[in-house]
């Protein structure tokens, strides 16, 4: 029997109706802003003809107060699955142009049966946020669907990966979905996020404040750390999920998408002798070391301006995925602070749930010193590196380039926090601390006999180096594997990614462990 003539006409009818969003006046207002709709985002993110979306004719509850008769067309949220790069994806995209996108009931039933989908399908999610928050006619209903969203952020972290871009306004309680997933995009110019707003902020506290104080782009990437990249605009954003997604596995139960060279290149790398400046105390970029370790352009730095004294992010070696966390001394002279310990422990967990190898470039003189730090709590914060680290049995290699000292040392993976291999350049100093303030304790009184207090310093140093922070001392007691020039460095690296590869090591049985947090 053929199919009804005007039922293929009704359902094209409502197809219509649905991909209209909000119609044509509203989705004119946001193109003149610069701005995509819902679906465009979903054209441009997915591979044509790809994508399957998943409750297109869902309604709200037009009984609800103030709703009577009202259309909401896909109840103001677009969700579905489509293949980017050959690799299936979940989605949901908020649709401003319907009731400002806020989240009713059937809104959030949509974007929880995706994520449904997502980890019984073991594929990421990515998620386009842009809502008004919470739809205050449907009241605690609307509150009870965020309730299962947030349950199935947590349900599926660490189980598929999960990215979140802000297209738009993300207030309220309406931020802590993408706060808990694993990366964050937002847009620099028309996106905002955060709890309270201005006005709130001015009733309650009487503090006079503005939207782009409390939740640009630009403050969430270099203030408060809340997201880890800054799109110039909506295809930049695009460009950035389907950049990070070509560096992650579908699920954790999937190895990361490695590109394997049938035969590794040994060859050394000579411009790597020279990226040491000849001081020990002149800074370098770290980020000069990743690029020589790098396949070509391959490197995406992760949170590029927050905690600058540290730097995350992934790239390439000979075609293996590898997750970076490196010192940097142009910033704080390669410290560690509270926000760098936390920016780093979040990345190595990131990298640990999902099996992407850890490559750690050390050049460091210790835990940032000072009153507001003690009293922030590096002790908590710093301690999380060490939790990290110890808790991660992905393959994780070390190369000392020049300082490690103390407690840092350890917290940037030292054999005994669990690397695999830790290697060292000669110019590496390995010791509980630097060889100035170490001559001062030890040998105060040598010093003050000195004729030359300060040529008898200097002495004292260069003996303490020699006899106490050698790399060579280290590896004289396996403390590292083995002494190697910059040169060396890129294949000694290839060779142990490709035989670390296959790693698999087993805890204690147990819940999980307890993070200071």
């Amino acid at each position: 029997m053929p199919i009804n003539k005007q039922a293929v006409e009704e359902l094209e009818r409502r197809r219509q109706a649905t991909e209209a969003g909000g119609g044509r006046k509203k989705i004119e207002a946001r193109h003149a802003k610069g701005l995509w709709t819902a679906r465009e985002r979903l054209a441009h993110l997915f591979t044509e003809g790809t994508f399957q979306e998943y409750g297109q004719h869902a309604q709200h509850e037009s009984r609800q107060f103030g709703m009577e008769g009202k259309d909401l067309p896909g109840d103001a949220v677009v969700t579905g699955v489509g293949y980017v790069d050959g690799r299936p994806v979940a989605s949901f995209s908020q649709d401003f142009t319907v009731a400002g996108g806020s989240l009713g009931t059937m809104h959030a039933e949509k974007i929880s049966m995706i994520m449904d989908q997502a980890e019984i399908g073991g594929i990421p999610v990515v998620g386009f946020n842009d809502s008004g928050g919470a739809r205050i006619q449907e009241g605690v209903m609307a509150l009870s669907g965020y309730g299962q969203v947030f349950n199935r952020n947590v349900r599926l972290s660490g189980v598929v990966p999960q990215i979140a871009v802000i297209s738009g306004p993300c207030a309220g309680g309406a931020a802590y979905s993408p706060a808990l997933m694993d990366f964050i995009i937002m847009i620099r110019e028309g996106a905002e996020m955060f709890i309270c707003g201005p006005e709130v902020i001015r009733g309650v506290t009487g503090q006079a404040t503005t939207k782009a104080e409390i939740g640009s782009a630009d403050v969430h990437a270099s203030v408060s750390g809340n997201i880890h990249f800054v799109a110039e605009n909506e295809e930049d954003a695009v460009g950035i999920v389907r950049r990070l997604l070509s560096y992650l596995p579908s699920n954790n139960m999937s190895e990361p998408p490695h590109h394997i060279e049938p035969e590794l290149d040994l060859a050394e790398d000579p411009a790597m002798n020279d990226i040491l400046p000849d001081s020990g105390k002149s800074p370098f970029d770290v980020k000069d070391v990743i690029t020589g370790l790098s396949d070509p352009d391959s490197f995406l730095e992760v949170q590029r301006d927050f905690a600058k004294n540290i730097v995350v992010g992934f790239g390439r070696i000979a075609g293996m995925v590898v997750g970076y966390i490196a010192n940097q001394p142009k910033e704080l002279a390669g410290c560690l602070d509270i926000d760098a310990s936390d920016k780093g422990s979040r990345f190595i967990r990131f990298c640990n749930a999902f099996g992407v190898p850890i490559i750690n470039l050390v050049d460091v003189p210790g835990f940032l010193p000072g009153v507001r730090q003690e009293r922030g709590g590096i002790i908590r914060h710093g301690a999380k590196m060490l939790f990290s680290y110890g808790a991660a049995t992905v393959p994780k290699i070390t190369i000392i380039m020049r300082k490690a000292y103390g407690g840092a040392y350890l917290a940037m993976c030292s054999r005994d926090m669990g690397a695999d291999l830790v290697l060292a350049w000669p110019t590496a100093e390995i010791a509980v601390m630097g060889a100035d303030g170490a001559v001062n304790i030890l040998y105060r009184g040598d010093l003050d006999k000195a004729d030359d207090r300060v040529a008898r310093s200097r002495e004292l140093a260069d003996e303490y180096r020699a006899h106490f922070a050698s790399p060579y001392i280290s590896a004289g007691k396996l403390f590292i594997h083995d002494v190697i020039t910059p040169s060396e460095t890129r294949a000694r690296v290839a060779l142990a990614l490709r035989t670390l590869l296959s790693k698999r090591e087993t805890r204690p049985p147990k819940k999980h462990g307890n993070i200071p947090l």
